[in-house]
Parts: C-alpha cells; sequence; structure tokens
C-alpha cells in the first residue's frame, strides 16, 4: 500500500531517489519517446556579417565615449 501512495505522490518520489528510477525504467511513455541529442549551442543560429559586426562595434564604442564624457564633467563639477 505505502508504494501505491508514493508514487502517486510526486513530492513523495522527490525524497525516495531509487523509485524514481525505477518509476522511469517501468515507464511506457518514456520508452516510446525518440530519444536524439539536440546541441543549440554548435553553431550560432544567426549569422553575423561584417556590416553586422562593424555596426556593432561603432555603437560600443560610442556607448564608451559617451560614459566616458559623463564621468569626466562628473569629476569636474
Amino acid at each position: 500500500m505505502k508504494t501505491a501512495e508514493i508514487s502517486l505522490n510526486p513530492f513523495s518520489l522527490m525524497m525516495e531517489p531509487e523509485l524514481v528510477l525505477q518509476a522511469m525504467e517501468r515507464s511506457e511513455q518514456l520508452q516510446r519517446l525518440r530519444r536524439h541529442k539536440l546541441r543549440p549551442l554548435d553553431r550560432p543560429l544567426i549569422p553575423y556579417t561584417q556590416q553586422s559586426l562593424d555596426s556593432r562595434a561603432a555603437f560600443d564604442a560610442a556607448i564608451e565615449a559617451e560614459e566616458f564624457e559623463v564621468l569626466e564633467i562628473e569629476l569636474l563639477n
């Protein structure tokens, strides 16, 4: 009776990993899953062009110059 109660309560399963493994091994749904490896971080999804890299560098330089000007003004006051 205790195993039937534990298998119905997911919080009890978290406390007893052995029962979780047994439940996974018995699960027909898990056995029917198609298994394949996904590696989404192997390559970038959006290819970067030289133009986009240049515009990003220009934007970064503008932000850094602006921050430097603000610091300069704060130091002078």
